[in-house]
This record gives structure tokens, C-alpha cells and sequence, in this order.
């Protein structure tokens, strides 16, 4: 099982991927609890579709698409529904569809259309190289620093939303605007390595998967990156021994994962009962 790091490819792409997925995960806690999880994917899709615009004009393969989900993040941190019959997920839908489109349009005129979109969906983990994990490991270890220092603020943030406290937020508010700029600027730079799906994955499942393990916040975010670490190296694993794509065989864990959360989630929960039984 361990016998894949005996490759550098596979000891690179390992590292790369516990560093995206541990932030992912700890980030996912967030969007699951803010109920926006089409927030990953509409991200994703407007780094993706930086890239693809890049690709067009052939230039700013980088700059592009770190500008693109800058400004998406910065407009979405301004999205305050105040009527009724909307969620704030509705609006972020359609802002993932929308650039959706656009990137299909823009790779189709590119020479190799298909290929290309295979790569802004699942990525390219297995060619990433120790420089790329430099950057990356700078980039989200100062994501996690400031989470880590302003950890109440954050989480204040996101109860607010979990008690359908969010109209108090107001048009604009400082931590709200630094939550999505740093999921911006994690997505832009995950996405090149993994590709749209792994991330949306990465956010959601471990996240996901803790809550219906553990009530209690500290272990939810513990249980997460765990989770996270678990999907990189089986996923990984699979990959290797029988040859499938990296980030398909990641996601694939992920969801296997999800299941096993669920039927724990279930099996605790008819114990709980047949305890309330007992003692009534």
C-alpha cells in the first residue's frame, strides 16, 4: 500500500493533496453550516473560467483566473437576499451555470477543447511539481493563520447563518468579505491542481461526513481534515495499483466515505433510540 511512495510523482502528489484537502475540509465546515455549498462550485467554475479565458488571449494563464475569483468572491460576499421566496444558493447557481457556459464556449475555440475540459474538471494532481506545492503551502498556510487567529469571528459569522441570523450581517461586513476572499484564494490555486470536482468534493464530503459523526464543533473540524488526509492517500493508492485518473479516484473514496458516515449516522441514531425505549 505504501510501496506508491516510492515514486516522486506520487510522494508530490500525496502533499499536495492533504494540503488543499486539510483547508478544504476545515473551509467546507463553514459552507456546509452557511448552507452555501454551491459557493465551491461557482468559485471553481470562475477560476476554470479564468483559465479558459486565459488560454484564449493566450496570456495570464495565472493572473486571470486569481483575478476572476477575486472579483467572484468579492461580488458574492455582497449577495444579502431579504425576500423570503429566495436563498442565497439560488443566486450562486446561477452564477456557477453562467460561467459554466462561458468556459465550454471559450475551450471549444481552443486546440485541444476536450482534453482541456477533462483537466479544469478533475485536474492534473499526478504532474505537480515541488515548486507548485511551495506556492501552494504558502498560500493556504496563510489562509489557515488567519482562520486560525480570528477563529471566534469566523465561526460567530457562521452560526449567525445557521440560526438564520444572516440579515444582521448588513450590505457589508469585514469577516464575511475575508471568509470568501480566502475561499477565493484557495479554490483559484486548488482548482489548477485538482481540478473543479476534487475541490467541490474536497469542501463538502469531509465536512459533511464529520457532522452526521460528531455534534461537537472542534471534533467536526478534526474529523474533517482527517477525513480529507484518508481520501488523498486511498485515493491515491487506488489510482496507482490499477491505473485510474487521480482526482476520479479521490473523489471516488470520498463518496464511499459519505456512505460509511451515513450508515454510522443511522446506526447511532436507532441505538439512541432503543436507549429512549429502554428507560421510558
Amino acid at each position: 500500500m505504501f510501496d506508491m511512495f516510492q515514486l516522486p510523482f506520487m510522494v508530490q502528489a500525496f502533499t499536495a493533496a492533504m494540503i488543499t484537502g486539510i483547508l478544504l475540509s476545515y473551509l467546507g465546515v463553514h459552507v456546509v453550516g452557511r448552507g452555501i455549498v454551491f459557493v465551491d462550485l461557482a468559485l471553481g467554475q470562475i477560476s476554470s473560467l479564468g483559465v479558459a479565458f486565459g488560454a484564449f488571449i493566450g496570456t495570464g494563464l495565472t493572473s486571470i483566473p486569481l483575478i476572476f475569483t477575486l472579483v467572484g468572491a468579492l461580488l458574492m460576499s455582497f449577495i444579502n437576499i431579504h425576500d423570503k421566496r429566495l436563498k442565497q444558493e439560488a443566486i450562486i447557481g446561477i452564477l456557477y451555470a453562467f460561467s459554466s457556459a462561458l468556459t465550454v464556449l471559450l475551450i471549444s475555440k481552443t486546440p485541444h477543447g476536450d482534453s482541456d475540459i477533462q483537466e479544469v474538471l478533475f485536474g492534473n494532481l499526478l504532474s505537480i511539481s515541488w515548486q507548485q506545492i511551495s506556492l501552494i503551502a504558502i498560500v493556504f498556510g496563510s489562509i489557515a493563520l488567519v482562520h486560525l487567529i480570528f477563529f471566534r469571528k469566523f465561526f460567530a459569522l457562521t452560526e449567525s447563518f445557521e440560526n438564520g441570523e444572516n440579515h444582521l450581517v448588513g450590505i457589508f461586513n469585514v469577516w464575511n468579505f475575508l471568509f470568501y476572499m480566502s475561499i477565493g484564494l484557495a479554490i483559484v490555486f486548488a482548482v489548477k491542481v485538482n481540478g473543479v470536482i476534487p475541490v467541490f468534493s474536497f469542501l463538502i464530503i469531509p465536512a459533511v461526513s464529520a457532522i452526521l459523526i460528531s455534534k461537537n464543533k472542534i471534533v467536526v473540524i478534526i474529523v474533517a481534515c482527517i477525513l480529507s488526509i484518508l481520501a488523498s492517500f486511498f485515493g491515491l493508492s487506488f489510482s496507482f495499483h490499477y491505473d485510474f485518473p487521480a482526482g476520479s479516484s479521490i473523489v471516488t473514496v470520498l463518496g464511499i466515505i459519505f456512505v460509511l458516515a451515513s450508515l454510522y449516522n443511522i446506526l447511532k441514531s436507532q441505538v439512541s433510540r432503543k436507549k429512549e425505549k429502554v428507560i421510558i
